[in-house]
């Protein structure tokens, strides 16, 4: 919808590119960031970018995990950075999402990614007006649960129904998000651990000899 590339052009960026395979998406997007003149929004699929050596960073944010080939997706933002530039990716994280791995993933692959959208959001509100009030009269400790307490409810019930729609969704461990990007030849890489349940994981792209 536009929001990181907002961000990263409020902190600095000369240049942002967004992209999206959804025209919907980019719609939204283009519309959402009209005013910011060094942000373009494209409809590109990610296996379809053809940009080489020319960005300094190429991130991903809640995508990489929800992908048929997540492999190819971080080579082709590898590959559109220049040498010495960065690819960040952030993943939802096994550590942390065990419960989740064994319970809702299994029945989100069975049943509820298969449900016509409209019905899933009806039926997310069995899980979304529970788990708001948690969050509003229980003490939380998991940091990732302290975050959620000062959200909206429509936000609450937006963030259970991502985790039950996609048809595709990994949980990455600690090893494995670091080797997504090194099998991209991305050097000095390294998963930062976020909230308890996710990994941010960067790398650097080298040089060819």
């Amino acid at each position: 919808m536009g929001r990181n590339s907002y961000w990263v052009v409020k902190w600095g960026a000369r240049e942002v590119v967004a992209f999206d395979a959804d025209p919907r998406t980019v719609a939204s997007a283009s519309q959402n960031l009209r005013e910011i003149p060094n942000a373009k929004v494209v409809l590109k699929s990610i296996y379809d970018i053809e940009w080489e050596d020319e960005f300094d960073i190429a991130f991903s944010v809640g995508v990489i995990h929800h992908l048929e080939n997540p492999e190819l997706a971080v080579r082709k933002l590898a590959h559109a950075v220049k040498p010495g530039g960065k690819v960040l990716a952030w993943l939802y994280g096994y550590e942390g999402n065990e419960w989740i791995v064994r319970f809702v993933s299994p029945l989100r692959r069975r049943m509820l990614s298969r449900l016509p959208p409209r019905v899933l959001d009806v039926l997310t509100y069995g899980v979304s007006v529970p788990l708001y009030l948690g969050l509003k009269i229980l003490p939380m400790r998991h940091p990732y649960y302290r975050q959620l307490k000062g959200f909206a409810f429509r936000h609450i019930h937006i963030i259970v129904f991502d985790h039950l729609h996609p048809p595709i969704s990994r949980y990455y461990r600690h090893d494995e998000a670091e080797a997504l990007l090194r099998q991209a030849g991305l050097a000095d890489v390294r998963a930062i651990r976020v909230n308890d349940n996710s990994w941010s994981v960067i790398g650097t792209k080298v040089a060819a000899p």
